[in-house]
């Protein structure tokens, strides 16, 4: 339960905002489907196979737990009395990536520009090259690296990056909020 002038609901987005991407600890709980068809079916490897690049076992790597970011983003909101002028947005990256997740929480005229720069677990390219996936789709289908994305004041990107640091929640400053189409883009 959350008093309604506590809710953290995107509309306070505002251009400018930085957008925070916190690390995932690999595919989480999305894509599986297209990772099994790609590392059964189409590469013929078992759970037990041994993936040099990966430095671990099929069954391993894809068995790794998924981050839970609630304690962590709790922290934060707790170490902020007043939210709504320091986290604008919060949006948890499930099936459909980044580009269907993060337009979810962004109020008309706000667009998400996004640079993928940020350090990829070997998973992902892994899985693009075995299958032979176009980049696109990578992004459509997987996390790709990062699991959360809070989006901040400026003033309060770096605080929170320290704090979620201190929570041992890699996290990067992955893009900003622009005038433009509700939704993300991906910039080099």
């Amino acid at each position: 339960v959350v008093e309604r002038e506590h809710i953290i609901n995107g509309r306070g987005i505002q251009v400018g905002d930085v957008v925070l991407g916190l690390a995932s600890t690999g595919l989480h709980s999305n894509g599986y489907s297209l990772a099994r068809k790609v590392v059964f079916d189409h590469a013929g490897l078992k759970a037990s196979d041994f993936v040099p690049e990966l430095g671990r076992t099929v069954g391993e790597e894809l068995l790794e737990p998924t981050r839970i970011y609630v304690r962590s983003i709790k922290n934060i909101l707790r170490h902020y009395p007043v939210k709504r002028r320091v986290i604008r947005g919060l949006a948890h990256i499930t099936g459909e990536g980044l580009e269907g997740n993060v337009p979810r929480v962004l109020p008309p005229g706000r667009r998400v520009f996004i640079r993928k720069d940020w350090p990829m677990p070997p998973v992902f390219g892994w899985l693009q090259r075995l299958g032979g996936i176009d980049e696109a789709e990578m992004f459509r289908v997987f996390n790709m690296g990062i699991g959360f994305v809070v989006i901040v004041g400026r003033y309060y990107a770096e605080s929170i990056q320290r704090q979620l640091l201190e929570d041992r929640v890699p996290t990067f400053v992955i893009g900003e909020v622009r005038a433009g189409e509700q939704g993300v883009e991906f910039v080099t």
